[in-house]
């Protein structure tokens, strides 16, 4: 019997993000396949028993998972990193896995807000070369301006079009490491700080060159409506920033996460989150958007520009 083919993947999440977890585990077992060995590591300071209980139901004879507590790792770095609004200082954990996992040369890191729908195998088995990582374009980044000159001016990317959304991943963790990826970063946490997307600003300006750019097929945001309608081509949604479908009615997509929302055990602890979402938690999400906008125009304000103007 031929011994399977390891897909090592990671998570990183806590109680208030377990239900969400939950969709997304639902939907990677649904379209796994059977030649593959998926080893689900999830990194975590916060879950408890009843929470682990229902995701290690997700558990398959080629579906293994395994917790990590990374409350020491929380607790050493929590005074350098900076969060704001709704995130925690768990985004910053994925920073660390080449170095804590050296029995994996490459890995996937994603977010819990997503669905997913292929194989994740097809996403792992993408080709990077000796690249650090492999990422598909921002959405969100491209909508606005302010985020496309942010992207350019103050992160320094060569093109906003090259700035990557940090929530799907694919890691080459053995490049990482040979180029001492964790000292690096930590050493960029004492001299630099950015306000607007932090942990993914600092994998933009440290793997500039290094990227290999993704198809947002594989992390596609509900911020453009003409791209709706293309099921055949899509693998994966990432429901991020505010498009949340379980805040808001009408968000792009979102039939797909209730599909795959209704088969877990927390679908009913999802129904509440959203009847409970108020108007003023709506009102919350506006003004974070304000805020972020506010941090970018003041970055920008902070660099000079010699771009060519067109």
């Amino acid at each position: 019997m031929n011994k399977l083919k390891e897909i090592p993947i990671f998570f990183t999440v806590d109680d208030k993000y377990a239900p969400f977890l939950g969709v997304a585990m639902q939907s990677l077992v649904d379209n796994a396949s059977d030649e593959n060995m998926y080893i689900i590591n999830i990194m975590t300071t916060a879950m408890n028993e009843e929470n682990r209980a229902k995701i290690n139901k997700y558990e398959r004879e080629n579906v293994k998972i395994l917790y990590h507590d990374v409350t020491d790792l929380a607790n050493n770095i929590k005074d350098k990193l900076y969060t704001r609004d709704y995130y925690s200082i768990s985004t910053y954990f994925r920073l660390f896995i080449p170095n804590m996992f050296k029995q994996y040369d490459k890995a996937l890191y994603l977010d819990s807000d997503i669905v997913i729908l292929d194989d994740i195998a097809n996403l792992y088995n993408i080709d990077i070369g000796n690249n650090y990582v492999g990422a598909a374009p921002d959405d969100v980044i491209a909508t606005e301006q302010i985020f496309r000159d942010y992207a350019e001016k103050v992160v320094g990317c060569s093109s906003y079009k090259t700035y990557f959304n940090a929530g799907i991943l694919i890691m080459n963790l053995k490049e990482m490491r040979d180029n001492d990826f964790e000292n690096k970063f930590l050493h960029l946490l004492d001299t630099v700080k950015y306000y607007v997307a932090q942990d993914q600003d600092y994998l933009n300006r440290f793997c500039k060159g290094r990227v290999t750019i993704l198809s947002t097929d594989w992390d596609r945001m509900p911020v453009n409506p003409d791209k709706v309608n293309d099921r055949d081509t899509l693998k994966l949604v990432h429901f991020n920033l505010a498009f949340k479908p379980w805040h808001f009615d009408n968000i792009p997509y979102q039939e797909y996460f209730w599909e795959y929302a209704n088969k877990t055990e927390y679908i009913d602890q999802i129904n509440e989150i959203k009847n409970n979402f108020s108007e003023e938690d709506k009102i919350k999400g506006d003004e974070s958007h304000k805020k972020l906008v506010a941090y970018a125009k003041l970055e920008i304000a902070c660099v000079g520009d010699d771009r060519i103007k067109k």
